[in-house]
């Protein structure tokens, strides 16, 4: 079925659009036509544009039909419709579904919540054995320290800077090229023997014997 032509005594029917308009709008808000949409055999609708602040892409459309070629025009409705670029509202979605909605959203948060929980408690245990294991090595290389600390008091030489102990401590011979003054020093370092108990002079045995007969 061909689509309707538009009527020509509707198409030049704006004022009267505009002043059915007036009655539900400003005057300020209702802007220059836009067009016309057939709606079938006598009736079409004029648009205008929209000015109200807030409604980009909207435009004000009355719709106008008459009976037959003979009749007036007469205005069937005036009311704000969205454009093809308009900015409209979502969908309306019932209120079980929103709330249902909701809940899962927040019962996905309580899990991932719960989850970056876990994970900074696993970083922060990985962390305390890190500090175990570097505390341990300090320990380790404390003990090489004291290790060759010891090995340098075994040296001593090293240690106390370079005196050489044995030579130190060997005695170099007394009185080299006059032994009599040694042996004389000996003897005046020796103990005297013993004194005989009754006193006086010792007197060997055998001269003794020969003193009794």
């Amino acid at each position: 079925m061909p689509e309707a032509a538009a009527d020509e005594r509707l198409l030049s029917a704006v004022d009267q659009a505009r002043t059915a308009l007036l009655e539900i709008t400003p005057a300020d808000s209702i802007g220059e036509p836009l067009g016309h949409l057939v709606e079938g055999e006598h009736v079409l609708s004029l648009l205008f544009d929209c000015n109200l602040s807030g409604y980009p892409g909207w435009r004000w459309t009355v719709t106008l039909a008459r009976v037959d070629k003979s009749s007036e025009p007469s205005v069937l409705e005036a009311e704000l419709t969205p454009g093809d670029d308009a900015l409209i509202a979502p969908e309306w979605v019932p209120w079980s579904d929103r709330l249902a909605d909701y809940r899962t959203a927040q019962e996905l948060a309580a899990a991932v919540a719960d989850a970056e929980a876990l994970g900074d408690d696993d970083e922060s245990d990985d962390d305390d054995e890190s500090d175990d294991e570097d505390e341990s090595d300090d320990d380790d290389d404390d003990g090489d320290d004291g290790d060759e600390s010891d090995d340098d008091e075994d040296r001593g030489e090293d240690v106390l800077d370079g005196i050489d102990f044995g030579a130190a401590l060997t005695a170099p011979e007394p009185y080299p090229g006059n032994p009599e003054q040694a042996e004389a020093e000996a003897d005046e370092g020796s103990p005297e023997p013993p004194a005989h108990p009754g006193g006086g002079e010792f007197v060997p045995e055998d001269e003794r014997e020969r003193e009794r007969h």
